[in-house]
């Protein structure tokens, strides 16, 4: 069992006794030759250099200017985040320029809050969580409470920051829904990509039979990530769906993700179709699917939250997707769907967040990192 980063095992350390020097190179592996021997070797007769040859031989080596290191990924990530948030976070950053703390502080940020999608019961909290704090702190500045409100949400937030593990089953089959538009496909390919990264022997099903086009962007993915895909033109999706976890099961995969059509939830027999397709699953492996995820688009604010309670109550989901908060998202949306949970008594968590179009863009959701670019 791994959870979504699973690390490489490190190579094996030489067996005792053994020469480093007489160990056979890899069949691939380019052999340089040892510059001292080299060195030490006799010169030949008539091997002599020319003399500008000579002299650059015998000019001392002048090495290249050090280069920056790259920016690890999680970092380059994160300010991709900053700036995905930014128009939100400089919204509510405006209210902590006065120097007093009154209640008109209060009711600015409220009304900043409610902008950047948060909600109304996710305000409420909020703030109420944000009065106990300055009580307790007793802070003087109004500066300082921005920072008692990012611990506030911080942990609002927290119950959502759960990794997706997969290899309790093999293979976790993983069930892949959402409206159009809101990036389900192209999330499907970046989890493939870091699954197969990962070491996992990755499956996908191709059971978006209603959209043009959305085999042939799916084979594309599988393709780019170099896994396999199983797909049927013009097949019923459940089908698909059946032979992908069938064919699965064959063939030894740690993850079979079968990708279904989007669905608006208002659409009740097409809400059917996406039960139908779960029901077909859970035949071809009991227990399965072993995760219902949900992409949703950042940027749809309270609907967002309309699209967790409606696919939450037809098929149960166990995580959720947050793509392109790269753009005009708001992102308080989150706290709204982190306050209906534990008004609901259940959590669902956020697996993944999104904010770009490049594979290493798909990250895995931190409360406290996404509370900071919040509200930088």
């Amino acid at each position: 069992m791994f959870s979504f980063f699973r690390k490489k095992a490190p190579a094996a350390p030489p067996e005792a006794g053994a020469s480093p020097a007489t160990a056979t190179p890899a069949a691939d592996a380019t052999v340089v030759p040892d510059a001292a021997a080299e060195a030490a070797a006799p010169s030949l007769p008539g091997a002599a250099l020319p003399a500008a040859e000579r002299e650059a031989a015998q000019a001392p080596a002048i090495e290249p200017a050090p280069e920056d290191p790259p920016e690890p990924p999680r970092a380059s990530w994160l300010a991709r985040l900053r700036q995905g948030l930014r128009k939100t976070g400089s919204g509510i950053a405006q209210v902590f320029t006065g120097t007093r703390i009154d209640e008109a502080l209060y009711e600015e940020l409220e009304a900043a809050l409610l902008m950047a999608d948060t909600g109304v019961a996710a305000t409420q909290a909020l703030l109420a969580d944000l009065k106990r704090r300055v009580k307790e702190s007793k802070v003087t500045e109004a500066a300082a409470v921005k920072a008692l409100l990012a611990d506030a949400l911080a942990e609002l937030l927290a119950p959502l920051a759960r990794p997706l593990v997969i290899g309790e089953v093999r293979p976790t089959v993983v069930m892949v829904c959402g409206v159009n538009g809101a990036g389900k496909t192209t999330t499907i390919g970046k989890l493939t990509w870091h699954l197969a990264a990962g070491g996992c022997k990755v499956l996908l099903a191709a059971a978006d039979t209603f959209r043009a086009a959305a085999r042939e962007q799916l084979a594309v993915w599988a393709e780019r990530t170099r896994v396999e895909v199983v797909a049927q033109q013009g097949g019923d999706p459940a089908a698909v769906s059946f032979d992908a976890v069938a064919a699965g099961r064959a063939r030894g995969c740690d993850v079979v993700i079968a990708d279904t059509a989007g669905r608006l939830p208002t659409q009740l027999h097409l809400m059917e179709e996406l039960k139908k397709i779960q029901r077909t699953i859970g035949k071809a492996l009991p227990g399965a699917p072993h995760e219902v995820l949900l992409v949703v688009d950042g940027n749809s604010g309270q609907n967002a939250l309309a699209q967790v309670r409606a696919f939450d109550a037809a098929l149960g989901l166990t995580g959720l997707v947050v793509t392109k908060l790269d753009g005009t998202a708001k992102g308080g949306v989150l706290a709204a769907i982190a306050r209906w949970g534990a008004e609901q008594g259940r959590v669902v968590p956020v697996y993944f967040v999104g904010v770009g179009e490049r594979l290493e863009d798909l990250q895995t959701f931190d409360a406290r990192e996404f509370a900071q670019a919040l509200l930088q």
